[in-house]
């Protein structure tokens, strides 16, 4: 075994996080003898850590692995990535993967071993090698009885065409007939898609290559939604054509934008509802003010609880009610032209939140943030949430808050982090539905909706948030987005 490696281990305590990414991965030494085996990795391939650390790689059996291992290999460039490659699963069957390959190295640069993270693609693998299966199959067909073909794919209800790679239309099915009539012999960008020239989108270069692509297009004169998958079509011993299977999801499709249209009126139906109960709490808790300022002492105990509780419970409908206007608003604000300073409205924030951070004495650090294009109303919302959410949960614990961020491979990424009593397995994603209040919250003030505020803004941005534990106990709520659109 090479002892640097375990060293490196020890010496970096990344197991809670590495047992929890939803990717396979192990760690060799330079001989390929395993020397860490994730959750995930003991998923993929069924067998389990015990099983598989101080055991040679080979164990896997991995195709093409076997033919000549490129972990240590000069010739390749590291990392190695997207690499696609099968196992033999610990029942026998065989697993198809697709995994990306790094040296580690210590600090003067020597090679001490090497890591693979992978994830399954059995399943897409067996669809793609099923289709391109049934592709060759019709080619055979088709260069030995043309007629059998054609009995098959005009036997099909979804429209099927196939053009070479001089997008010639050289065989259209009968439902395709029915669509558009025969246009054998006719350029598939002119026929079907009514373009002048090529497609601007067209995945001819890509299916010659042997992938499959999926796209979402409409034909000449309709108004019919098609989903097209684009498969590569062998011509003997190469592949020169395309085959194009057209099904039609235009109520599917409809079906998505009435449920859009929905949202956004359950969304306006919120905010209205919102909006109007607010309105009339304003008037009960200034009148509650004026009766225990004025008052107080006239009434007895019972009557000074009455009036506490009526203004604790409207000022708590009120928190609620906002927070509901806050969360059906988060689709409704218009993006900015330019990105919001990060780390001013964090900072702005923690200025708002300073009479809880003073009695709970809590110590808040934000470091440098990332800029973002998204509504700065949405980011305060959402530091004000994952800044409070921390303050009460998990400065008793420990007074220290660590606010953080990052921007790599189009992604940009903000972390929350205490050092609290963390948050339980069972409550990891529930946490961030709407009204949800963990078993620790109970006693504690709360409307359940900041978090799934958060999770919202997420999800409307193409990001998304979730929880991890933070080493050495406590949370770090992560929020990400995509950096490239936003």
């Amino acid at each position: 075994m090479n002892v640097a490696l375990h060293q490196l281990l020890d010496k970096y305590p990344l197991e809670k996080l590495l047992q929890t990414i939803p990717t396979g991965l192990f760690l060799v030494d330079t001989e390929k003898y395993i020397v860490y085996w994730n959750a995930e990795a003991e998923r993929i391939t069924g067998y389990t850590a015990q099983e598989a650390i101080g055991k040679h790689c080979s164990l896997l059996q991995g195709d093409p692995c076997h033919a000549g291992c490129r972990l240590f290999s000069d010739s390749d460039t590291f990392p190695v990535i997207n690499q696609t490659c099968s196992f033999l699963h610990k029942n026998g069957e065989v697993i198809s993967v697709s995994k990306n390959i790094d040296l580690l190295r210590n600090i003067d640069g020597v090679v001490i071993g090497g890591i693979e993270a992978f994830v399954e693609i059995t399943q897409f693998k067996r669809e793609e090698d099923l289709l391109r299966k049934a592709v060759v199959k019709r080619t055979a067909e088709l260069e030995q009885e043309k007629a059998a073909l054609r009995s098959v794919l005009d036997g099909m209800t979804d429209p099927v065409y196939i053009c070479n790679d001089k997008y010639q239309l050289v065989f259209v099915n009968q439902a395709m007939v029915e669509v558009l009539g025969d246009v054998t012999g006719k350029h598939c960008h002119e026929a079907i898609y009514n373009e002048p020239g090529v497609c601007p989108d067209c995945p001819m270069d890509v299916v010659l290559t042997g992938k499959a692509v999926r796209q979402e297009k409409m034909f000449i004169g309709g108004d019919r939604i098609f989903e097209v998958i684009h498969s590569p079509y062998p011509d003997k011993a190469s592949t020169t054509q395309k085959l194009a299977v057209c099904r039609d999801i235009t109520e599917r499709t409809q079906t998505e934008k009435r449920l859009h249209q929905a949202n956004k009126e359950l969304d306006a139906f919120v905010s209205t509802v919102s909006h109007d109960l607010r309105s009339p709490l304003t008037p009960l808790i200034g009148f509650a003010d004026l009766l225990i300022d004025r008052y107080s002492d006239e009434l007895d105990e019972i009557g000074q609880i009455s009036i506490q509780e009526i203004k604790k419970t409207a000022e708590k409908m009120r928190n609620l009610l906002e927070d509901l206007l806050t969360l059906s608003r988060v689709e409704q604000l218009k993006q900015p032209e330019f990105p919001v300073d990060v780390t001013l409205v964090a900072n702005e924030m923690l200025f708002e939140l300073a009479d809880k951070v003073i009695e709970s004495s809590a110590e808040v650090k934000i470091a440098d943030l990332p800029a973002i294009r998204i509504p700065e109303e949405l980011v305060a919302n959402m530091f004000r949430n994952l800044l409070a959410n921390a303050i009460k949960y998990a400065v008793k614990t420990h007074p220290l808050v660590e606010v953080d961020g990052e921007e790599a491979d189009g992604r940009v990424r903000y972390r929350v982090k205490d050092h609290g009593p963390g948050v339980g397995t069972a409550e990891k994603m529930a946490i961030f539905e709407p009204f949800f209040r963990g078993k620790d919250s109970r006693k504690i003030a709360g409307t359940g909706i900041g978090l799934a505020s958060v999770a919202k803004i997420a999800r409307v941005y193409g990001g998304s948030a979730w929880v991890e534990p933070t080493p050495g106990g406590g949370a770090t709520f992560i929020v990400e987005f995509p950096s490239e659109e936003y």
